[in-house]
């Protein structure tokens, strides 16, 4: 069992606590989850956490706001025990962050489906040209008669290919750069879109080319208003990016357990590997950094449920952070296996290729590096 001593800690209510505990039970009846067919496993996830009633947390409902140390609690647990389903529950939410912040009560139907596990959800930001600039976005929406005519492409797209909805963000012109952005609710019937490629990574999931070829939306589809497609992305970045963190968080966790269960059963000379010094030294590394993580993880969520209109620093610090110990907590994880932590199916080589995407993913280290120091420069 992992160190639960921080839920213990300030940041937290009874009712994490008691989440934590009712999600902790669930997760030792159904995880890990059988991954043979990545598609049908995320299917089958979405639709387990919704039935529990975990996937409530994914989304508020009108005049609430989400509470983040719930999401990040959630993220952290199940990416602890198999880190397809920490994807299948984050997507629900990133998905439909935005309608969940700033949708109207007709979109919100959407989200009903999504909080229930009756419908998956996408977020379609990044293009081929286009990943952390965002205002190099080349996706238009033409304004029609009735809407908007959408034509471009979008990848890495993830739940591309499985989602009954994307939200996608496209170049609607009101001005250059960022402030001519505009997200769209498109279902994934509309007529015009379509999956231009299957993309395959190192850790599995589903993943994807969009392409849209003159796909008609009505203006209903139009979430907030025009030109206000960046400010919308970055605040629910803002809320999602410390959870990317509790999400590294919960695979060094998994990481440090595993490493102590070989450290203490592995013998060297008699002796077990935990007498040597040297792996000690190692194992209070790992502590230290898991910890580090922790405290920035939970601040970042903290602020924010305190009711902070933006904490794009403290979400770029956690994400920065806790994603990059979770690699080294990790690669020390295996050398502690020795040759059984590069063997294809061991724990550790399997956390080994789930954590490197979230160093990448919703904003890359370097580009959480920017964020912060324009912070402190400012």
């Amino acid at each position: 069992m992992s160190d639960k001593s921080f839920l213990s800690w300030p940041f937290f209510e009874a009712r994490h606590r008691e989440l934590s505990v009712a999600l902790e039970e669930w997760c030792g009846a159904h995880l890990p989850a059988e991954h043979a067919d990545v598609d049908a496993a995320c299917k089958g996830l979405v639709a387990a956490l919704g039935g529990a009633g975990f996937l409530r947390h994914s989304g508020a409902d009108e005049g609430e706001v989400l509470d983040v140390r719930s999401l990040c609690l959630i993220r952290e647990t199940l990416a602890r025990h198999d880190a397809l389903a920490d994807f299948a529950f984050a997507m629900q939410g990133l998905g439909m962050g935005a309608v969940s912040l700033f949708g109207t009560p007709e979109q919100r139907r959407w989200l009903e489906k999504t909080r229930a596990g009756t419908a998956i959800s996408a977020f379609a930001l990044t293009e081929p040209a286009s990943g952390s600039d965002v205002a190099s976005t080349a996706t238009l929406a033409e304004k029609v008669p009735g809407g908007y005519r959408l034509s471009g492409e979008k990848t890495y797209i993830s739940n591309g290919g499985i989602a009954d909805l994307y939200v996608v963000f496209a170049r609607t012109g009101e001005a250059p750069g960022t402030r001519g952005l505009s997200a769209f609710l498109m279902p994934a019937a509309t007529e015009g879109l379509s999956i231009a490629e299957r993309i395959e990574v190192i850790a599995p999931h589903p993943l994807a080319t969009l392409r849209m070829e003159a796909a008609f939306l009505p203006e209903s589809a139009l979430i907030g208003k025009p030109g206000e497609g960046f400010r919308l992305a970055m605040s629910v970045l803002d809320v999602f990016r410390p959870t990317v963190g509790a999400a590294a968080l919960g695979m060094a966790r998994r990481a440090l357990d595993e490493a102590l269960a070989r450290v203490t059963s592995r013998k060297v000379q008699g002796e077990p590997l935990a007498a040597l010094q040297m792996v000690q030294g190692h194992l209070a590394d790992m502590a230290l950094k898991i910890d580090a993580a922790a405290l920035l993880v939970y601040r970042a969520a903290w602020t924010k449920d305190q009711g902070a209109a933006r904490v794009s620093r403290e979400a770029a610090m956690a994400k920065l952070y806790a994603t990059e110990a979770a690699q080294e907590v990790i690669d020390a994880a295996v050398q502690l296996h020795g040759g059984d932590g590069v063997r294809h199916g061991s724990k550790v080589e399997e956390l080994y290729r789930d954590i490197r995407a979230l160093r990448i993913y919703e904003g890359a280290t370097d580009v959480q590096r920017l964020v912060i120091a324009r912070s402190v420069l400012g």
